[in-house]
This record gives structure tokens, C-alpha cells and sequence, in this order.
């Protein structure tokens, strides 16, 4: 089927498709997002012209094309470059130590990825806090299918020559009518499902911080009642392209970083403080510890504990 709006570019430094564009997908079973059988990432979104469709596929070591379906089709593919990272400049980022720069020279094509959409990357953050990512995941899942719409386009291909139809998450309008019960059916408590209602209903004022500073954008974010450090960091990875967006609060990080780079355990405060001399730089050098393979912890410590919030 051929797309509505195309676009072929060479992006103005090198760029890994995958390495940049693979963190939207939440779980291999996320239903707005997927990679095809053709290796291409496909992405369903929602935009101020409407749903889309997105292919996105790396043509070339240095060319990447898009391709789009429905009514946002031409706004997702005038946006790609920015959604690719073509804005994210390493160039001030200094690695200081051995392990990082032998990463940073492996990985080139690691871009921070700035899709601009805060709601779509608020309410799967929210999702995320205080529980393992598995079950998130499946609430990801669970609320999409049931309360989203299909996404246009001929659907991604996978083994078999079979297409399957992605899925566009609600809208703002539509997260909010949806049930407590149904929240409750999807694992989700109501401490997490009252901060997504709370969010979509100020979604206006919360895609304003796209065009923020980070500063502005992250106080903007924590104004909101449930949204801390933590959440504003995830979305700010995603939407803003922040290569500085420490996620502070999580449950592994800092103890990770702080065996990746220390060989001990560390506090949140330890880790904020130890991450000083890559200011500006410091979700680039987490990143890159994942890329290069870099175990973190060992594995003896407890797990956080898998919490079905529908027998609550």
C-alpha cells in the first residue's frame, strides 16, 4: 500500500533507527508500536491534524525514509527528522573515562529522540511508577485494546506476509471517561489512574512544556499532583530530547550506575552527585552503560514485589 506522505533524508550526523527510536515501545506487546518483519519501527500516534500511521526505516547507513497514513500523516513525516534525533548534539559531550568513550565511539548512531507528544508519554510513565515494568506493561496493553482506536495505514508486516493493524492510544477526552472500574480490570490503582485523569485534563497546558526549557518543562510536569522526578524524567526523554534526563526515583538506577561506574551501591543523592561531570549529558552516558553491555548490580538484591491491584 503506498503511503500518503513520504520523505527520504540524510540526517546531519550518523543515526541508529533502532537505538534511537526503540525506547518509545513500551513491551514487546505494545500495541501502538512495533518493528515489522521488513526491520522498519512502526509507530501509531496521535497529532493536531489527527491519528497516523508511522514507518519509520533505515534505508542507509546514513539515510532514513518515513512514511505515513490518515489524517496526521503529513505533520508525523515533517516532524521525523526532529522525532530521529537530528536536534540532539553530542558534540559538548565529554566521556571522562575509558569504559564510556569506548561506548560512545561503538555507538555513533545513538540519537535522543524528541517526539514533542507529552500526554502520549505521560500516561505510560505514570503507569510505570511503583510497580515491576512487566505489569505495566500489560496495563499499557490492556487499556490501549479496549480504549483505543485502530490506526490507518495497511498495518505492520510480520512472519508470514500477514499485516497487523496497530492501535492509537485514547486521547485526552478518552482517557478520562474511562471507567474506575476498568482501571481496577487493567491492574491499575487508583492512586495511578487519578494522577492519568488528573493529566489528560490539563493535556492543553501540559503539551505547552514541549516548547519549554528543560527547567520549565520538568516544574510544569511536577506541578502536577503524582508526578515527580522520576515521571518528568521519563517523559522528558521521550518528548523532549532531554540527554540530561537523570531518572531520579528509580527503583534500580542508581544502585546500577553506581556498580557500573563505582562497584558499590549508591543512594539517589550519591548517584545525582557522582553523575556531576556529565551534567547535561547524564540519561546519554545511562544509556550508553546499556549499549555497551554493562551489567550494573548483581543480581542477590530483593525485587520489587509484583502487586495485583485487581484482587485489592
Amino acid at each position: 500500500m503506498t503511503a500518503e506522505h513520504s520523505r527520504t533524508w540524510r540526517p546531519r550526523h550518523p543515526t541508529d533507527l533502532w537505538q534511537t527510536v526503540g525506547t518509545l515501545r513500551r513491551g514487546p506487546g505494545d500495541p501502538t508500536f512495533r518493528r515489522g518483519a521488513d526491520g522498519a519501527a512502526w509507530r501509531a500516534t496521535r497529532t493536531a491534524s489527527g491519528i497516523a500511521t508511522v514507518r519509520y526505516a533505515q534505508v542507509a547507513r546514513d539515510e532514513l525514509r518515513v512514511d505515513a497514513w490518515g489524517p496526521g500523516a503529513a505533520e508525523c513525516v515533517d516532524e521525523a527528522p526532529g522525532v530521529l534525533g537530528e536536534a540532539d548534539d553530542p558534540g559538548g559531550f565529554e566521556p571522562r573515562i575509558a569504559l564510556i568513550a569506548e561506548a560512545h565511539r561503538r555507538n555513533p548512531g545513538l540519537r535522543m529522540l524528541r517526539t514533542a507528544r507529552v500526554v502520549e508519554a505521560l500516561v505510560p510513565a505514570i503507569l510505570e511508577q511503583k510497580v515491576i515494568t512487566l505489569q505495566a506493561h500489560d496495563s499499557w496493553r490492556s487499556l490501549v485494546h479496549r480504549f483505543g482506536e485502530e490506526a490507518p495505514g495497511p498495518g505492520v508486516p510480520v512472519d508470514g506476509g500477514a499485516r497487523r493493524p496497530l492501535k492509537v492510544a485514547p486521547s485526552p477526552d478518552q482517557w478520562a471517561r474511562v471507567p474506575s472500574w476498568e482501571w481496577h480490570r487493567a491492574g491499575v490503582d487508583p492512586r495511578r489512574s487519578r494522577t492519568i485523569v488528573t493529566a489528560v485534563r490539563r493535556a492543553p497546558r501540559l503539551e505547552e512544556a514541549s516548547a519549554m526549557t528543560p527547567a520549565d518543562a520538568a516544574a510544569r510536569l511536577r506541578a502536577l499532583d503524582g508526578v515527580g522526578e522520576w515521571t518528568a524524567a521519563e517523559v522528558a526523554q521521550r518528548a523532549f530530547g532531554d540527554a540530561d534526563a537523570l531518572a531520579v526515583g528509580d527503583y534500580h538506577l542508581s544502585n546500577y550506575v553506581g556498580h557500573a561506574l563505582w562497584g558499590r551501591d549508591m543512594t539517589d543523592d550519591e548517584m545525582v552527585e557522582a553523575m556531576a561531570p556529565w551534567q547535561g549529558h547524564r540519561h546519554r552516558v545511562v544509556r550508553l552503560l546499556g549499549l555497551a553491555g554493562v551489567a550494573g548490580k548483581p543480581k542477590r538484591g530483593p525485587r520489587m514485589p509484583f502487586v495485583d491491584h485487581r484482587a485489592i
